[in-house]
Parts: C-alpha cells; structure tokens; sequence
C-alpha cells in the first residue's frame, strides 16, 4: 500500500526524495534504481510500459512509497489507485532540470549496446534481465514523456511545464505538495505530519555524481 505518491519527473531531485522518506520511516521508496537492484521486477515494468494491465499492489508489494520513473509515468492511475496517499511534486528550475537530464540520464541512453560502457556492458552481462531496463526507459520516458523529440529542448521545457500544470489541475491542493529538496525538511515534514529527523537533508546523485558511478564497475 503506497502511502506517498512523487509525480515529479526524473532528474528534479528523486534519489534525495527516496532517501528523505526512507529516512521517515515511509520506505521502502520505489525508484529507477530500484530495477537496478531487483532486476526481476523490470519484465513486469515493461509489460506495464506496452499498455498491458497493471496490478499496481503486486508491482508495489513492500513499498510504502514511490518517486522518480518508472511510476511517475503512471502517476495518474497511482493517485487513482491510492485516494488516501499524499502527493509530492518535486520541481527545480527548468532549465537546470533539461541541462541535468541531458548529461545523465539523456546522455546514457544506449540504443545499441556496443555504445555502452564497458563498465556498463559488463553489468547487463553479468544480470540478463538488465537488458530490458532501457527499453522501459524509452517506452515511458524518451517515446511516451517526451514524445521521440527531447533533443529539441523547448519542446521539452514545455512537455515539463505541461506536467507540473496536469498535475496542479488534477491532484486536490490538500492532498499535493510542490517541493523543491533545496527547501530541506520542513515543508516535507509539515505536509506528511511527521518530525523532522536530526540529520541533514539528503542531497544525492548530482550530475558528476551521476557521470561517476556510471564509470565504475559493480
């Protein structure tokens, strides 16, 4: 049972997000990563990706919240499918969000795996269901978000405008936060009803950050 829903797009601060609410007790946190770490789960995400029905409570089993894709491609069957959980759009300044996701996730979109790194390459060997994570990524995010035209980055900037405004119109105003991490604890902790933990907020998965650990081999 998902009781926190983030709607907000990749590369607006979700990895911080997941390790905010895992450290309120509201984890285990779905995010991308999490198919790097329960490779199995990608199949079922892809099926989802080709339109097949979702059995959301299966695909969830063990979380207790969700950011960041594959979900956040969802998020109006996830705010639909969970009346009673609380909704966070994360947001950042636009255009720092397109220059983000063009240097990560954008710039390690392997169409061919002879592209890849060796790093990379070495891992999808090592765990074969690994090899379906960028097709999910290109359904829901390159093909399905951004409609095949990224690269052309005011067509972006808008489909990213267009979000935060679908998400505004849809999601009632006590049930939505709009959260930029840099704001830290309090507004988090006030919209969820919880204390703030004694530990600074997390700040995770820069864009060299990003760059670095895609360098180096698991």
């Amino acid at each position: 049972m998902l009781d926190v829903i983030g709607v907000g797009l990749g590369r607006t601060g979700t990895r911080s997000l997941k390790e905010a609410l895992e450290l309120l007790g509201l984890g285990p946190c779905h995010h991308m990563s999490e198919l790097f770490t329960n490779p199995s789960s990608i199949a079922e995400w892809l099926r989802a990706a080709e339109g097949e029905p979702v059995d959301w409570e299966r695909l969830y089993a063990g979380y207790r919240s969700t950011v960041d894709w594959p979900g956040a491609a969802f998020w109006r069957d996830l705010v639909a499918a969970y009346p009673e959980a609380k909704v966070l759009l994360t947001v950042r300044d636009p255009g720092r969000w397109y220059d983000s996701v063009a240097q990560t996730i954008h710039a390690t979109r392997f169409a061919d795996p002879d592209t890849m790194p060796p790093a990379v390459r070495e891992r999808f060997d090592a765990h074969p269901e690994l090899w379906d994570q960028p097709k999910v990524v290109e359904t829901l995010v390159w093909q399905g978000t951004f409609g095949g035209r990224f690269t052309d980055r005011d067509h972006a900037l808008a489909v990213y405008e267009a979000h935060r405004a679908a998400v505004r119109a849809t999601v009632p105003a006590e049930r939505l936060l709009e959260f930029d991490v840099a704001q830290g604890w309090e507004p988090l902790c006030a919209f969820l009803g919880v204390p703030a933990p004694d530990a600074p907020f997390p700040l995770l998965n820069t864009t060299a950050e990003f760059q670095r650990r895609l360098a180096t081999p698991r």
